[in-house]
């Protein structure tokens, strides 16, 4: 559990040092330039994401937490809404126009729809954690950038293209799923 630990501690603590101390950020480029952080920065997330990985696959699921029937279903449709969030963040959609952070968003509404149905201990830390630095990655952003301007809305049709695509990665993640996390959904 450790090594879990670790590596949620390290994803979280890298991704605030811009948020929180932009300044030091800014020091950081002016010193090293804005390649090598960027690269040093992929390397930080990057042993992050291993921590987690290695460190999710070394714990065993402990004692179910708590367990409600329909969490399955709640699941499947906030997956599907995170993976629509993160394709906004990244496009241009009316969606942009209604949330300031959609990948941040994204993130918290996959880690929700996860410990409605993972509730062992490791699913904790590690969805727990990852809602928790959206959430605060969100509230820091927004004092640190200040007041939020829209941008304009875009047709119907990239909404739509939007939720078509989303769509198709959503099944193929649903039966992907086993292959990458070595969990079965059906």
């Amino acid at each position: 559990m450790t090594m879990l630990i670790l590596g949620v501690l390290l994803w979280t603590v890298a991704h605030f040092f811009p948020v929180f101390m932009p300044n030091l950020r800014a020091g950081a480029i002016s010193k090293v330039g804005e390649g090598p952080y960027k690269g040093l920065f992929t390397l930080v997330i990057v042993g992050a994401l291993i921590l987690i990985v290695f460190g999710w696959r070394s714990v065993g699921v402990g004692a179910d937490l708590y367990s409600a029937p329909w969490t399955r279903h709640a699941t499947y449709a906030l997956v599907l809404a995170s993976i629509i969030l993160f394709g906004a963040a990244k496009g241009q959609s009316r969606i942009r126009k209604l949330v300031r952070h959609p990948m941040l968003t994204g993130v918290a509404v996959w880690a929700i729809g996860h410990l409605l149905v993972n509730n062992d201990p490791r699913s904790m830390v590690l969805f727990g954690g990852m809602l928790l630095w959206a959430v605060v990655s969100i509230f820091g952003i927004n004092r640190r950038d200040g007041a939020y301007t829209a941008p304009e809305a875009w047709s119907w049709a990239r909404d739509i293209r939007l939720v078509m695509i989303s769509a198709v990665l959503y099944v193929a993640l649903v039966f992907g799923h086993p292959y990458f996390t070595g969990i079965p959904l059906f």
